[in-house]
């Protein structure tokens, strides 16, 4: 990894800051050859939020991937997804996303579910460590992009990586219009 930068953020490889992202997401990234392209810096935590952190660190939002725990139910049996989407969009849940997972109701899971069972903070949550049964959804528009930022899993950090690292991470599904 070498020194991935936007705006005000320069990232540094996982390996040097371990300390900047939970047991599981460095676990994921040991385990991915790809890991190596995937750089983490620190933030100030109160500004993890995606509009005070465009603001302070000068960063565009359509750089910005927000990930979101959405789950439905078909036949009895839960169907989970991350879906990753640009900060200047939502993710579709009731077209996109519910058709994706063949459900008939898809909504987001509730904060203190999506904590509990990602082992992230609220507001940190990466679509790198994930539960292996859930799949994972992309916005294909995020991955033409030179360096996208999204969560590390702490609040006190973010990881820096490219839009073409972001559609091979394990199990990503480049989504066309996930975000709306």
């Amino acid at each position: 990894m070498s020194g991935l930068s936007i705006g005000g953020l320069t990232a540094v490889p996982v390996s040097e800051r371990p300390d900047l992202v939970p047991d599981v997401v460095r676990s994921a990234l040991a385990a991915w050859p790809a890991g190596a392209d995937v750089g983490v810096v620190e933030i100030d935590p109160d500004l993890a939020d995606t509009a005070a952190l465009t603001d302070a660190y000068d960063l565009p939002l359509a750089a910005s991937g927000n990930c979101v725990v959405v789950g439905g139910r078909r036949e009895g049996v839960e169907r989970v997804a991350a879906c990753v989407v640009g900060a200047d969009t939502r993710a579709d849940v009731n077209n996109a996303v519910k058709r994706r997972l063949d459900v008939r109701k898809a909504s987001f899971l509730a904060m203190a579910e999506a904590v509990d069972r990602t082992g992230m903070e609220y507001g940190g949550i990466t679509p790198i460590g994930l539960p292996v049964q859930w799949r994972l959804f992309v916005d294909a528009s995020l991955t033409a992009m030179p360096v996208v930022v999204i969560g590390s899993g702490l609040r006190r950090s973010k990881l820096l990586l490219s839009g073409e690292v972001l559609a091979t991470l394990d199990r990503a599904e480049v989504v066309a219009g996930l975000g709306i």
